[in-house]
């Protein structure tokens, strides 16, 4: 049966209007808090580095400040690394991994790179552990000018200035069981499209820019996490979650040409990180742990190759 005919809200083969947008969103309910988790936790941070606000979201009655965390030291004349996190607000470690490399590595770098980390660039999804924004978008497929997406919008006009200055930018996400028993139902259901099954990887994965691949770079990330938590394995097709596998553990996007979020800069090194946390052989711990690894290899390995 495909998702159009078992998925709650729409009709079968139509896209989604505005009164089932509405719909889905009133079915959206708040499972966390922003503020507690991540603007609290930002808070201890601010004797070490510059917190400041770039954008505010308002959505259904409610107020969102928008964080980026620089170096305190900024240095005109040092590489300048970028992690961003909770671009998908339900991939928690993305967010928590961000949080923690803050509190207990970022200051390693004092001195030998700038580090631009924004924790979490969805809010409202997070408070809602959902991939979407309250219109039914995902900003991961809308990051550029004109975007209809808030949370991309914002995030485009932070980083505009410093386009072509970025050495390396890694972005943190997870793959969840959730992808295959809501997600991807949702958006077939949105667009007015048949679900076709996919195959969730059971594992780490990374995904490389199929207009820039750096294959060192990535593995470099890969052998470093593979110390934390296992790498996904391809499926029997040679592929993970759909594409085919490069190397041990990656796969490459199109990521300016898609919308996604590390095509942003232009920087020389990006990837986009993939953590399995519905695995039975990993905790939240080592997922938070493993986003922390991957970011720590991802800087070393752009300052050794300048």
């Amino acid at each position: 049966m495909n998702s159009q005919a078992s998925y709650p809200i729409g009709s079968h083969g139509q896209p989604w209007g505005a009164v089932e947008v509405a719909d889905w969103r009133s079915r959206q309910v708040k499972r966390r808090s922003y503020a507690a988790d991540v603007l609290h936790a930002l808070e201890p941070l601010r004797e070490r580095f510059d917190i400041t606000e770039y954008g505010a979201l308002d959505y259904t009655g409610e107020h969102y400040p928008l964080m980026a965390v620089r170096s305190r030291d900024w240095r005109e004349e040092l590489p300048l690394m970028l992690v961003t996190g909770g671009v998908h607000g339900y991939e928690t470690s993305g967010v928590h991994g961000a949080l923690q490399f803050l509190r207990d590595h970022a200051q390693d770098y004092a001195g030998r790179a700038n580090l631009l980390v924004v924790p979490c660039v969805s809010p409202w999804a997070y408070e809602r552990i959902h991939r979407w924004n309250p219109d039914a978008i995902d900003p991961n497929r809308n990051f550029r000018e004109g975007s209809p997406s808030g949370e991309a919008s914002a995030l485009v006009h932070l980083l505009a200035p410093l386009h072509g200055r970025v050495l390396m930018h890694i972005d943190l996400h997870e793959t969840t069981d959730s992808d295959e028993s809501e997600f991807r139902p949702a958006l077939a259901a949105r667009d007015g499209k048949d679900f076709e099954p996919g195959e969730i990887p059971d594992g780490f994965y990374l995904v490389d820019d199929t207009e820039n691949p750096q294959p060192a770079f990535q593995q470099a990330v890969i052998e470093a996490v593979a110390k934390v938590t296992h790498i996904a394995p391809a499926d029997a097709h040679g592929e993970i979650i759909g594409s085919p596998q490069v190397a041990p553990g990656v796969i490459e996007y199109a990521l300016k040409a898609l919308g996604l979020c590390a095509g942003i800069t232009g920087a020389r090194y990006t990837t986009t990180t993939e953590v399995y946390p519905d695995s039975p052989r990993a905790t939240p711990q080592q997922c938070n742990d493993a986003q922390v690894v991957a970011v720590r290899a991802a800087i070393d390995y752009a300052l050794t190759h300048r």
